[in-house]
């Protein structure tokens, strides 16, 4: 969509898009999901061609998610999609400027649920975190450490102040989804490499900027520039192999990365749980995947005894 037609939609549906945006500020949402969510409502308003938001149906917003199929959006980028949809018109329910949900009861694409989650061994992170390099090495190593051995999602390692981390106990205060804290215990060798980053960390330009990690110009790192900086890195530690055996790892692959570290160990389900600040344990439990060489290695234990077979042979 472009700008005009962005403009269109703001001066048709302005009041609702206005009053959407306040209740999920007032709902905790972060602003990541807040800029996604209204990217995607606006996407949607596009196809109506104006009309009143009081006569749409549901057949208008399966048509929309449709599209987004058949224009290449995956299963989750379809289901997003929807979310937004439907978190739009439940806020205008909620705030009575609307009465009906015509996103509501519409099925959520099927996603593949066994489809193991990518993610790095403790030898590959090693050898990820050795190619590390450029001017900003020591920042961006500390992001990495927080995620792959802290389970920190991006959105929290953007909101992260230096008031979050107590260097004498060791410990992290994490601004979690569900607008929830959580305690985290910071490893050794990660609260050395914030030692070394908080002692380069650039003096910011505004005095009362209190985030733990800024860019150049003094301002806390968008979510967006923390990604671009784990692509980047990412796309370095592979540039030594063919295009098609590159994994797509991702910011967030750091994170499936710990909590696939700490089940292989044997770590309670239930702290995995809690580290990660999952509020449902069925979210956790993605993790428990096992590897084809695990699978090999269990049935190899197995001791099969065979009766004594009879011989083809005459």
């Amino acid at each position: 969509m472009n700008r005009h037609g962005e403009e269109e939609i703001s001066d048709r549906y302005g009041l609702y898009l206005d009053s959407f945006l306040i209740w999920m500020q007032d709902a905790g949402y972060s602003e990541y999901t807040e800029r996604n969510y209204m990217s995607d409502v606006k996407q949607f308003l596009s196809t109506l061609d104006g009309q009143d938001l009081a006569e749409c149906k549901k057949l208008q917003v399966i048509a929309y998610l449709s599209q987004a199929r058949r224009n290449g959006a995956s299963d989750q980028t379809r289901n997003r999609k929807h979310a937004a949809i439907h978190c739009f018109f439940k806020a205008l329910q909620e705030l009575e400027l609307l009465e009906n949900n015509p996103a509501a009861g519409i099925k959520k694409a099927k996603t593949e649920k066994n489809k193991a989650p990518v993610y790095m061994d403790e030898q590959q992170l090693t050898a990820f975190l050795q190619s590390v390099s450029g001017k900003y090495r020591e920042r961006n190593l500390a992001i990495f450490l927080l995620m792959a051995f802290m389970g920190l999602r991006v959105g929290e390692v953007h909101g992260l102040n230096l008031g979050d981390y107590q260097p004498d106990r060791k410990t992290l205060q994490v601004f979690g989804k569900g607008r929830k804290w959580r305690t985290i215990p910071v490893p050794e060798p990660v609260a050395e490499m914030l030692s070394v980053y908080l002692e380069q960390r650039l003096t910011p330009y505004r005095r009362k900027e209190e985030a733990m990690f800024i860019s150049q110009k003094g301002r806390r790192l968008s979510i967006r520039t923390i990604q671009q900086v784990a692509a980047d890195s990412f796309r370095q530690y592979q540039s030594h192999l063919p295009e098609q055996m590159r994994v797509a790892y991702s910011s967030h692959k750091l994170r499936h990365s710990f909590a696939t570290m700490l089940l292989r160990k044997g770590t309670d389900i239930r702290t995995v749980q809690e580290l990660l600040g999952h509020a449902s344990i069925q979210t956790t439990t993605v993790y428990t995947h096992v590897s084809n060489r695990e699978k090999e290695e269990a049935m190899t234990r197995l001791d099969v005894k065979l009766p004594k077979l009879r011989s083809n042979r005459r």
